[in-house]
């Protein structure tokens, strides 16, 4: 980026590029000597004035800038597929105090449901020793980038090497990323059906671990989405039969008749990560060594 002698910036090929004054425009504005008319709000250059993009009106732009910050960050950086990792936030590390637990009986099964923290972790790693064979552009491993499962995922990833991505939601409750995100990599939605969109938009495989409303959602939609061929059929993976199937009888919707009795193929069951990562490796016939 070079300047002309009007002082006005352009890129190297000499192609004008105005919208990259805008931050000196800025700056600018907010330099000038500081009277009534200055300080009024609606002197503020409109993209720097929180309280106008915070309108209702203004929710249209709101989506779209949410939408484009976190592709165009993803799309900089060259990650062009990921595998997306969803489960409860209440689960804990092995050893570590449960404590989302309300009573005896949450506390003893969020203890012994640790065992999946650990296959997460497990299965972020050789998601990320195969991406590592990709320079990180492919199979990078995704989550919610809060505590318990999303935790293990990037922890996972992070103990190869390799980035990670947490899409973190403004909630009503504090929520800050984990420690194990990259940094560059660590997005925050105040949409859900934007942070939705990244999920899925690169997904070469989902794994979902036991969890709560939150991973209900996600595993629903995206049964939806592959059901109704809005989405590609990919290896869509829930750790845990024994816990899915106590929770959620999805033969009786087949036999019902509220799903196709092939829908129910559409899901595979696994207890490990190595069951799992050969599920990955097969349907995109990889070698499966790790």
């Amino acid at each position: 980026m070079s300047k002309s002698k009007n002082g006005r910036l352009r890129r190297k090929d000499g192609v004008w590029d105005p919208l990259k004054t805008s931050s000196a425009d800025k700056k600018r504005a907010e330099s000038v000597p500081r009277t009534p008319q200055s300080m009024s709000p609606s002197y503020r250059l409109a993209y720097a004035d929180e309280d106008f993009l915070c309108r209702e009106e203004l929710r249209p732009i709101r989506l779209q800038l949410e939408l484009l910050k976190t592709e165009m960050s993803l799309t900089e950086k060259g990650i062009n597929s990921t595998v997306v990792m969803f489960g409860g936030a209440r689960i804990p590390a092995p050893g570590a105090n449960a404590w989302a637990a309300r009573n005896d009986v949450q506390r003893a099964n969020l203890e012994a449901a640790s065992v999946y923290y650990e296959e997460a972790r497990k299965f972020a790693r050789l998601c990320s020793r195969y991406s590592a064979g990709f320079d990180f552009h492919e199979y990078v491993v995704v989550t919610g980038g809060g505590p318990g499962v999303m935790e293990a995922g990037n922890r996972g990833a992070a103990e190869e090497g390799a980035p990670s991505i947490g899409l973190n939601i403004v909630l009503p409750h504090e929520q800050a990323p984990n420690v194990y995100v990259t940094p560059e990599l660590s997005f925050n939605f105040h949409y859900f059906a934007i942070r939705k969109m990244h999920f899925m938009v690169r997904a070469k495989a989902i794994a979902v671990f036991p969890g709560g409303f939150g991973t209900m959602d996600e595993l629903f939609e995206c049964l939806t989405l592959i059901q109704t061929g809005r989405m590609e059929r990919l290896p869509l993976i829930l750790f845990g039969e024994k816990f899915w199937r106590s929770i959620i009888n999805f033969d009786a919707l087949a036999e019902f008749g509220t799903i196709a009795p092939d829908d129910v193929n559409l899901i595979s069951f696994v207890d490990t990560a190595d069951e799992a990562w050969k599920i990955v490796a097969d349907f995109y016939e990889h070698d499966n060594g790790h």
